[in-house]
């Protein structure tokens, strides 16, 4: 055998920075979905979209926050880094669409049933999971988001900022968690509004 060192093969177009975008296809078909479900006018698709993705968000939002988060602060450094180039690439492909599928389905889902024209006291439950809605979707778009990317990028790094990773995670992790509280919140407003207001 050779022993000249064998040049490695460009990566695939749709892989940058280790990120594959062919997941934009899946993200593609989920938005696809949403707006099917908001556009056909019915109430059962609607519905299943919004409770289907808002389940799911709510799931990853509570074993991120209190099951994942604990765990990986715990790891040694390489570890942590290791698992984050492999979960963050996945998260920004999930969650990201579930963040903006869930709150969406719920506005239109909202307007369709006629919870928007509600009287007060009733009214208070809309405004309660609007507020909620609105923590969560800017929580998840304009920080997290951001943070895994930043985060992501630095791992990718030869010599990565162990002290600038420690700390961004740790903020990281703690909004997850509470993101999983105020899922937990949205969780009991919508009971309400299933049992009637």
């Amino acid at each position: 055998m050779n022993s000249e060192t064998v040049a490695e093969a460009p990566a695939p177009f749709w892989l940058i920075a280790g990120i594959d975008f062919r997941n934009l296809g899946w993200v593609a078909l989920a938005l696809g979905l949403m707006v099917w479900a908001i556009q056909y006018g019915e109430d059962w698709p609607l519905r299943f979209v919004h409770v289907a993705s808002g389940v799911l968000l709510t799931g990853a939002d509570i074993l991120m926050g209190f099951v994942i988060g604990p765990v990986v602060r715990r790891l040694e450094f390489e570890a942590r880094r290791a698992f984050a180039l492999k979960l963050l690439p996945r998260t920004l492909f999930i969650l990201t669409p579930l963040g903006i599928i869930a709150p969406t389905s719920g506005w239109y889902l909202a307007v369709q049933t006629g919870y928007l024209e509600f009287d007060y006291p009733q009214f208070w439950w809309v405004v309660a999971s609007l507020v909620v809605a609105a923590v969560l979707a800017i929580q998840g778009l304009f920080i997290l988001l951001p943070t895994n990317i930043r985060v992501y990028l630095e791992m990718r790094n030869e010599q990565p900022d162990v002290p600038k990773v420690t700390r961004i995670m740790r903020r990281y992790f703690m909004i997850i968690a509470s993101q999983g509280v105020m899922q937990i919140l949205i969780v009991i407003i919508m009971v309400k509004f299933a049992s009637g207001l």
